[in-house]
């Protein structure tokens, strides 16, 4: 765990009975007769991470005072999808370690990794009609959606040198934030919610998943590889024109933008100490962290409209300390 994590684990801590109802929907929604699948999605599951956006929906449940079932089975229809996206990932960007071991295409194989994420994609369905709301279905078929939107997008901007801040805003606020924004919508539609309170809920998710992706883009070039359990500079070797990037390249001298755009071009990371150090020196890092936490200053006012309670409180310890993230 790392400095800023103890405070929280404090914010979880509410939630920490509601995480293993969650984990026992999950264990029994997971069997299978077929071993490979079982197999896969344990292993993956298994692996933890920090389960933010299953904390997330039951964070705001507990915030708007729903106390049903139901919560439990959202939360694992949400962890399922995001899981179903990193089987995916990994297979695309022929990543070999997440979260400090290796991943499950390096493990089973990319074709077993391909299918297993489908079998997760199906299975949250099956699970998310169980609830019986139409509302509840299709915010979360347009976030499955809108995700593998955001996928493509980030496909096609690959070795990319001239994608624009707005460019890669709009990736990860598809790709990433998506699921964040459901998952935080899914607690007030559960809650019945004014629509204004719903939309705030939405908002908060939305930009906590913003800030949540700029910090982790930021790792990328200023993280410690064993506490982040996966390479360091492993964007750049995949192509990836992330936010730090962006801002070097505008900042730089001509000699130093010549150096990252035949990186991304190149996709290799063998300049990876030149290009921090030229990261470091446009004060690209610290412009990152600006952006990152713009975005979580935005999910701390859309709670303005949420009663002052315990679990406010903790997700507005959320969007704070997410800004000192490091891993």
């Amino acid at each position: 765990m790392t400095a800023n994590s103890s405070s929280t684990a404090a914010a979880l801590a509410l939630i920490a009975d509601d995480m293993r109802a969650m984990d026992t929907v999950i264990e029994r929604r997971l069997s299978s007769e077929v071993l490979l699948v079982s197999q896969v999605s344990q292993y993956i599951i298994a692996a933890g991470g920090k389960r933010l956006r299953p904390a997330l929906l039951l964070l705001m449940c507990g915030a708007l005072d729903y106390r049903g079932e139901q919560r439990f089975n959202l939360a694992a229809v949400v962890e399922f999808i995001h899981t179903a996206t990193l089987l995916h990932d990994d297979v695309v960007d022929e990543s070999t370690l997440r979260r400090g071991r290796a991943t499950a295409n390096a493990s089973f194989g990319n074709p077993a990794s391909v299918l297993v994420g489908d079998f997760l994609y199906s299975r949250a369905f099956q699970m998310m009609v169980e609830a019986g709301d139409m509302r509840i279905m299709q915010t979360l078929a347009e976030a499955t959606n809108v995700i593998a939107e955001g996928e493509v997008l980030q496909l096609m901007n690959m070795h990319d040198a001239g994608l624009s801040e707005e460019g890669y805003l709009r990736v990860i606020r598809s790709k990433t934030a998506k699921l964040f924004e459901a998952s935080a919508r899914l607690a007030g539609l559960l809650a019945g919610a004014t629509a204004k309170v719903e939309s705030a809920c939405a908002e908060y998710g939305q930009a906590l998943g913003t800030a949540f992706q700029v910090i982790d883009d930021l790792l990328d070039y200023d993280g410690d590889a064993a506490e982040m359990g996966k390479n360091l500079g492993d964007d750049l070797r995949e192509g990836k024109v992330t936010l730090p990037l962006i801002i070097a390249m505008q900042r730089g001298t001509s000699a130093e933008r010549q150096v990252i755009h035949r990186a991304i071009e190149g996709g290799g990371a063998e300049q990876l100490t030149e290009i921090v150090a030229i990261v470091r020196r446009t004060g690209a890092l610290d412009a990152t962290r600006e952006a990152a936490a713009a975005e979580a200053e935005r999910a701390v006012r859309a709670l303005d409209l949420i009663a002052h309670n315990s679990y406010r409180a903790a997700l507005l310890e959320l969007a704070s300390q997410l800004l000192q993230r490091r891993s």
